[in-house]
């Protein structure tokens, strides 16, 4: 049994913490948040307490694990003192969006012996787990081209955009981090480029809402992903993978598999309306993959250095974007 402290009692906190109440190994002890009245009421909806300040999370006495769900700027402070503290960390991404510092808070965690995973949840899609197996099988021979689609429903509010670091960082990330793990390799350069046509005043933030980004992996093969922030038919997302003797796919989640017949149309049951609905069972498999490996003693994956190499792609391709030509990827 892992005892777990929560950080952050906003949106994504609530799904995790929903997830640590639910979870058979975890002791779900503390909520903090520096909205006292929204940590209480998550605290009360799971049977756990309210954590008066950072130093009752803090605590190896009194737990055993955070799980950091603060705003993004906190993610690095929050990880240093959990090293400090000799407590495992369980981090949403980014560690910083600012790679220098990810960079050194991940070698300040390391140099601490700190068990830490980074919360790369697609990676917990039973599917995409399934094209993983696949790949590594040698079922399709060896990866020459991996198509990738992550296409949002509708834009996120221009606060959280101008926050969030870019699509590249905020969205395109978990692709970038996806094709690094199916394939097996890092790639070493990235052509992005990227339009704001959904929502013009983007370009004051210096970010696009509609891209498509190539890597070239070490091996010579290639990724491509589209990113879009808006369209008008739900939130589609799927991955595919040409082999050298064959393809997988891990094909677009429809909101249903009923199928109606009549007089000279078939319809079909749409696509989910939004991403949560998409990935939201992916956050409980990368907690409970989390608590076994405490458990267990097994090496934790996605790691802060998988962390840190998906970021790497992500400042890469920004920088593309402006520059308009392929920019290398430096790890």
């Amino acid at each position: 049994m892992q005892r777990f402290a929560l950080i952050g009692a906003g949106f994504i906190g609530t799904v995790h913490a929903a997830n640590l109440a639910t979870n058979p190994d975890v002791d779900f002890c503390f909520v903090y948040d520096l909205d006292t009245n929204r940590a209480d009421a998550l605290a009360r909806t799971y049977g756990a307490a309210v954590a008066g300040s950072l130093d009752e999370i803090f605590d190896a006495g009194a737990i055993d694990a955070v799980f950091i769900a603060s705003s993004t700027d906190t993610h690095a402070g929050h990880l240093r003192r959990a090293a400090d503290a000799g407590v495992a960390v369980l981090c949403e991404k980014p560690i910083h969006l600012d790679l220098a510092e990810a960079t050194e808070t991940v070698a300040y965690a390391r140099e601490r012996n700190t068990l830490a995973m980074v919360d790369f949840n697609r990676r917990f899609d039973r599917d995409y787990a399934e094209l993983k197996r696949i790949v590594d099988s040698g079922e399709i021979g060896d990866v020459e081209l991996i198509q990738l689609s992550s296409r949002g429903p509708a834009m996120p509010p221009l606060e959280y955009i101008a926050v969030s670091g870019g699509q590249m960082r905020d969205q395109a990330v978990h692709f970038f981090d996806l094709a690094r793990w199916i394939s097996g390799f890092d790639p070493v350069e990235v052509f992005a480029t990227g339009s704001t046509l959904a929502e013009p005043r983007l370009a004051a933030y210096g970010d696009v809402d509609t891209s498509a980004v190539t890597l070239r992996l070490a091996s010579g093969a290639l990724v491509q992903i589209d990113c879009t922030r808006r369209i008008g038919y739900g939130y589609d997302e799927r991955i595919e993978v040409l082999g050298s003797t064959g393809m997988a796919e891990a094909r677009r989640h429809r909101n249903g598999n009923v199928s109606r017949y009549t007089a000279g149309k078939v319809t079909d049951d749409g696509l989910h309306p939004g991403w949560f609905e998409r990935v939201k069972p992916t956050y409980a498999a990368a907690l409970a993959a989390f608590v076994n490996a405490l458990e267990d003693g097994t090496p934790i994956s996605p790691s802060l250095e998988d962390g840190l190499k998906a970021q790497a792609i992500a400042e890469a391709a920004t920088r593309s974007l402006t520059s308009g030509r392929a920019e290398p990827i430096s790890y």
